[in-house]
């Protein structure tokens, strides 16, 4: 199962199970902003989604 968390340069946000809700809580840790009546998200500069496989290393994405 893949989970996925936005980091930025001060904070690290929790793993979540979809990307959406990981995209959707992002704006709590000022990863980017998520607009919930389009579903849109607009990460900030500078910010990184890091994602993998449970049980496994996971990968960093820059």
């Amino acid at each position: 199962m893949c989970k996925y968390r936005f980091i930025t340069k001060n904070r690290v946000g929790k793993w979540y199970p979809t990307l959406e809700e990981a995209q959707a809580q992002a704006n709590a840790i000022g990863a980017g902003f998520y607009d919930q009546y389009s579903g849109r998200f607009t990460p900030y500069r500078g910010t990184l989604l890091e994602f993998g496989e449970g049980g496994s290393r996971l990968q960093d994405w820059r």
